[in-house]
């Protein structure tokens, strides 16, 4: 029998936006670095552990979430959402207090074990106090902030570099997270019955191992390792043993951390499948159009993220109209299918890219890509939660989100690995003696003869094809997933389940 949701609009209100400002925190944590490393690593040194600031979050983040889910679920979210805010801030702290790189490394590591359950909990917490029917909004307004978030972080990073400090990239979290810890502290009371409870131990070695492994050899290889490296080789060993390791172990636990019954629900395995895709696509793809505009176009760093913003405004438009449909209508089906296809169609246009391609027309492409990428990254974890039983709500959402951040992992290696492999071919003997393609960059392009010069824009411009049309394919295949989505309708009251613990 379903039951009335319990707290008063106005907690119900606090706990939906101290849970957004900690998302926007935790977002932004994996993009606003970047700007700012050139800076770090003058003030620190260490340059050959550069890409080390930005794995180590990734790397962190990535591992915890699914443990985060589980936790959540057998101890309750309300001191789960504690502990990884207290561990985000603290990290934060850390890292602006850094004194070598290797100090700011670790430092991101433990931001980023509190910002992966940041990530999970933020939305697990809210199938606690919204009903799926009106779920759909809250959902599309977390799907505005990471896209925010992914557009403003580099932006913002640049800004705080040029007016302060870089240490505040990292100091500004800290009243902004307190604020967002007490209210939520405030407003979420917890409930339910606590029952005893056997960790998976087993299993959560096998799938950090298997996490850890699989995220290292696909942001490190062909970069700072080459594949067949034996360091991305070993990696590459571990994630096999470790993932067949974690299925048998997980058929035989009492309580998995990331339960087989899962797969066995329609709505998570497409979803997942199809978040898996959009990822990939997102960070991979979307990641080279700043080097499209810096180099094709000579626009700056800063220019270069500002003609982003149609991307942020097209996801934030179509997320909120998604979440907006799903509270009316109570349906969400046709939603992943419009916006897949949207994208796939973004993407094509994508991939016809020359230097000569006008302003307004790349505009009008990175705004249906975003328009297409809305309504993927909002529906998901509202469907999923609908879906699987209230018991596995929190491994339910944490699983999702690592199937995405997975994606957007293995994107980033896969398109890296095909721009490098083709620019090599493309600029064969263009270049002058001594310049090795994978250092150029715009102040270097711009320096060059101008016969030269055009040459190695244009090679830039077709080494970024293959990457828009592998994306142009994978969102194909997104789209025919979704063909094989069940329709659940949402319901519109809490699922109750009183063995809930203390959540």
């Amino acid at each position: 029998m379903n039951t009335p949701q319990t707290e008063p609009p106005q907690s119900r209100r606090l706990i939906i936006a101290a849970i957004t400002v900690m998302l926007l925190l935790s977002s932004l944590d994996q993009t606003i670095v970047s700007t700012a490393l050139p800076t770090i690593v003058a003030d620190l040194g260490g340059l050959d552990h550069l890409s080390w600031v930005v794995t180590a979050y990734l790397l962190a983040s990535t591992v915890v979430a699914p443990l985060y889910g589980k936790l959540g679920d057998l101890y309750g979210r309300k001191v789960m959402m504690q502990i990884s805010v207290s561990l985000f801030l603290l990290g934060s702290m850390l890292c602006g207090q850094a004194t070598s790189m290797t100090f700011l490394i670790l430092a991101r590591g433990l931001q980023g074990i509190g910002g992966g359950g940041l990530m999970v909990l933020a939305q697990t917490v809210i199938g606690d106090v919204v009903a799926p029917r009106e779920r759909g909004k809250i959902q599309g307004i977390f799907a505005a902030v990471f896209s925010l978030s992914s557009v403003a972080g580099p932006l913002a990073g640049g800004y705080i570099v040029d007016h302060f400090s870089w240490r505040w990239i990292f100091y500004i979290n800290l009243p902004l997270g307190i604020a967002a810890l007490a209210a939520f502290a405030i407003a979420f009371k917890p409930r339910g019955i606590r029952t005893s409870h056997k960790i998976d131990y087993p299993g959560a070695v096998f799938l950090t191992a298997a996490l850890a492994a699989t995220v290292l050899f696909t942001s490190l290889g062909g970069r700072t390792f080459a594949w067949s490296s034996p360091f991305i080789l070993t990696m590459i060993g571990i994630s096999v043993a470790a993932t067949i390791a974690l299925i048998v172990t997980e058929r035989r636990a009492a309580e998995p951390i990331l339960p087989p019954a899962l797969f066995r629900h329609n709505t998570f395995v497409v979803f997942s499948a199809i978040g898996f895709i959009v990822f990939a696509t997102m960070f991979g793809a979307i990641t080279f159009l700043p080097l499209y505009l810096q180099v094709a176009k000579g626009v700056s760093p800063t220019a270069s993220g500002l003609e982003l913003l149609p991307l942020m405004l097209g996801i934030v438009t179509s997320s909120v109209l998604s979440g907006r449909i799903m509270s009316k209508t109570g349906k969400y089906r046709r939603l992943p299918m419009f916006g897949t296809f949207l994208l796939t169609v973004g993407l094509t246009f994508l991939w016809q890219l020359t230097p000569e391609t006008p302003t307004w027309m790349l505009m009008v492409m990175i705004a249906m890509v975003g328009l297409g990428m809305g309504p993927t990254m909002s529906v998901g974890t509202t469907a999923i939660q609908n879906a699987v039983p209230r018991a596995m709500l929190g491994v339910g959402t944490a699983g999702f989100q690592l199937f995405r951040q997975v994606g957007g992992a293995i994107g980033i290696a896969l398109f890296g690995a095909l721009f490098s492999a083709r620019l090599t071919t493309l600029l064969g003997a263009e270049l002058p003696p001594g310049i090795n393609p994978a250092s150029l960059n715009a102040a270097a392009i711009a320096a060059l003869p101008e016969a030269t010069r055009v040459q190695v824009i244009a090679s830039f411009t077709a080494a970024l094809h293959p990457i828009f049309l592998t994306s142009a394919c994978l969102s194909a295949l997104a789209f025919v997933l979704t063909f094989f989505l069940e329709a659940k309708p949402l319901m519109a009251r809490i699922e109750p389940h009183n063995a809930d613990p203390g959540h």
